[in-house]
């Protein structure tokens, strides 16, 4: 059975960050993952956790500068030293946390910037990475994503990604296969996932176009779940969508793979 974490980057919004752990546990997600925590005590964050019985399953290491639009440093010359400070702080909260995948964002690049170049040092980002990780004993995983939703971003191909990872040969090395982005630039979901598999990482879902629900769009996530589960993936599958309206009232397409029961710490 397919294992769900829900993003509280993306669902529960309708809460203060630190109260959605206890709303996605009380609708029985047994997992959560999230884009940043840096902005919490990561005591904070684990306490939550705890309370909930929650399980911490994915976050991203530091992106450079979000709000400027910055989408990760891991492929941008004379950012290196930057990049390795921001893996240092993500392996003290993923061990803080309990977290055993970590998220590296390629970066964006410009037209007429050189891309062996910005290639050459994401291989060498994501070497050392690799490195200071397994020590740790966590996974990082590269992710492609669309170029709708983020023009320039560095990685966009499922091929690619898996292209990368063989060439650094890091064990802990894997590729973040989100089905919606993966939709958007090359489809053929289901054959990809079976060519891949032995090389994935970490999962996402969401309905296309919209990133709405799964069951909203054209996809049919029943069936990929489904080969999911055949071709014997037992990660998370990260919920990363924006609810259509509240994050609990569209939550009826999950409810088959929804058992946690939770706790509250003493």
């Amino acid at each position: 059975m397919p294992r769900l974490a829900a993003n509280l980057s993306m669902m529960y919004t309708e809460h203060p960050f630190l109260d959605r752990f206890a709303a996605a546990a009380g609708d029985r997600f047994a997992g959560v993952e999230f884009l940043f925590p840096y902005e919490y005590p990561a005591a904070d964050i684990q306490s939550r956790l705890q309370a909930q019985g929650l399980a911490q399953a994915l976050f991203n290491a530091p992106p450079g500068d979000w709000a400027a639009g910055e989408r990760g440093t891991a492929s941008l010359p004379g950012r290196e030293s930057e990049f390795r400070r921001g893996v240092d702080l993500a392996l003290e909260y993923a061990a803080a946390l309990g977290n055993r995948k970590l998220h590296l964002m390629a970066g964006l690049i410009q037209p007429g910037q050189d891309r062996a170049a910005h290639r050459a040092v994401y291989l060498e980002n994501l070497a050392w990475a690799a490195r200071a990780a397994a020590s740790a004993g966590v996974t990082v995983v590269i992710e492609p994503i669309n170029t709708r939703d983020i023009p320039g971003f560095f990685l966009n191909r499922q091929d690619e990604a898996q292209t990368v990872c063989a060439e650094v040969g890091a064990d802990n090395l894997k590729v973040q296969f989100d089905i919606y982005h993966c939709q958007i630039v090359e489809g053929d979901i289901a054959v990809k996932l079976k060519r891949d598999m032995a090389g994935i990482g970490h999962i996402q879902i969401a309905g296309v176009p919209d990133r709405h629900e799964p069951d909203l769009g054209e996809l049919n996530y029943p069936y990929l779940l489904e080969q999911i589960d055949a071709l014997g993936y037992a990660g998370w599958i990260g919920c990363e969508y924006r609810p259509r309206a509240g994050t609990s009232a569209g939550l009826g397409w999950a409810r088959p793979y929804l058992t946690h029961t939770g706790h509250t710490a003493t």
